[in-house]
C-alpha cells in the first residue's frame, strides 16, 4: 500500500512496511540452518527482513511448540528428513537472492 502526501509543494510517497515485532505472534532468527529446520518441521516462514544489509532475519509465525523445536535443533535432537532440509535451504537461498 502506498500513499502520496503533499508537503510544502513537494510530493512524497510513503510506503507501508509491515512490522513483525510482536513476540506473541512472531518468532525470528538470523540462522539459515535453524530456519531450514523450522520449515522442514512444518512452521510457516512469514517474511525475510532485509533491513540490515549484512544479514537477513527470518520471521516465523509463533506457536506454542516453536521454541521446543528450536531447542531440539540446537541440542541436535531434532529429526527431519535430510532431503526436505536441503530443499528448504535451497528455497530460502532462492528467496534471498531473487528479492
Amino acid at each position: 500500500m502506498t500513499k502520496i502526501l503533499q508537503e510544502k509543494n513537494k510530493l512524497k510517497e510513503l510506503q507501508y512496511i509491515p512490522t513483525y515485532d510482536d513476540p506473541d505472534v512472531y518468532w525470528a532468527t538470523f540462522d539459515l540452518g535453524c530456519s531450514s529446520a523450522l520449515i522442514s518441521a512444518g512452521f510457516e516462514l512469514v517474511s525475510l527482513e532485509k533491513s540490515n544489509p549484512s544479514k537477513v532475519q527470518f520471521i516465523f509465525l509463533k506457536n506454542n511448540n516453536i521454541e521446543k523445536v528450536v531447542a531440539d535443533y540446537w541440542a541436535n535432537r531434532l529429526e527431519v528428513k535430510a532431503r526436505t532440509f536441503f530443499d528448504n535451504t535451497k528455497m530460502i537461498k532462492n528467496r534471498l537472492y531473487s528479492e
